[in-house]
């Protein structure tokens, strides 16, 4: 997700500066934007210029402190669990200017608990991204209980720069797409599980059959099954026993089958992603 928010600014017009805790995986991240550029610029999105203009817009931070002192607009994309969220946002909170916006791209989690952890609640809000982000036109803004007006006019004019459609949401569990795809995605698996049809067929059959662009294991595949699982473990407790976790997808997700970034989820990727 990160790289495809980095993807999304730079190619916006936005100088983006990149953070990862791990080198290795920013060396990785810079090398797949290059190819969604290439990718982008064959598919007819951007032009060869272009691509080029959004590359030499973005650098790697190897130090958060120093990239987040100097950022006008954070967006934080670490993984779908509050207690590596909470200290993050504590972090920015220490070094950003107090005029910058702090973005999450939380999927389900509550956007006014991860503010509590700044002094700024009024600048915390959410960006909900969804993956592909080069290819996926949809932003969920999420207003938390003390986010301000201003914060939500820069958000909107951030999306709108990097070419994305908005909807503005009251935080609540799950928000809209993430409550609804949870459960679709959910009930996936419990057919599977009872044998009703194949993962192949039951993809196809939503593809074909309900016009969705993916599958529900071709997208939680893409998502990873940990994250999915995460989110339907948060909704479980927040919204009641429909969102209770399909056995077969915790079952997945102990053996290690988290997907295309594990090499193997529902489906099998044995030359990873």
């Amino acid at each position: 997700m990160g790289r495809g928010i980095a993807y999304a600014a730079a190619l916006g017009g936005f100088r983006t500066r990149l953070h990862d805790v791990s080198s290795e995986a920013l060396e990785q991240a810079f090398a797949r934007i290059r190819r969604d550029l290439d990718e982008g610029v064959a598919r007819g999105k951007a032009t060869r210029e272009e691509a080029e203009a959004a590359a030499a817009r973005m650098s790697p931070a190897p130090s958060l402190d120093e990239a987040a002192a100097a950022a006008d607009f954070v967006i934080e994309a670490v993984p779908e669990d509050l207690a590596l969220k909470l200290p993050v946002f504590a972090r920015l909170d220490a070094v950003c200017r107090p005029e910058v916006v702090l973005a999450s791209n939380t999927s389900a989690l509550s956007v006014a608990e991860i503010a509590a952890a700044t002094r700024r609640p009024e600048r915390v809000i959410g960006m909900h991204f969804f993956n592909p982000v080069p290819r996926m036109k949809l932003v969920e803004i999420v207003r938390a209980l003390d986010t301000g007006e201003e914060a939500v006019r820069a958000t909107t004019e951030v999306a709108r720069r990097m070419g994305k459609e908005t909807v503005l949401v009251r935080e609540s569990p799950g928000f809209v797409t993430s409550r609804i795809n949870a459960l679709i995605g959910n009930e996936a698996f419990h057919m599977l599980q009872e044998g009703v049809a194949s993962a192949a067929d039951i993809d196809k059959a939503l593809k074909l059959g309900l016009n969705h662009p993916m599958g529900p294991f071709e997208m939680v595949d893409l998502v990873g099954l940990d994250t999915r699982l995460a989110v339907l473990e948060f909704l479980h407790r927040s919204l009641g026993e429909k969102y209770r976790p399909a056995p077969l997808l915790v079952q997945h997700v102990k053996a290690g089958r988290l997907g295309r970034k594990a090499g193997r989820g529902v489906y099998d990727y044995p030359h990873g992603e």
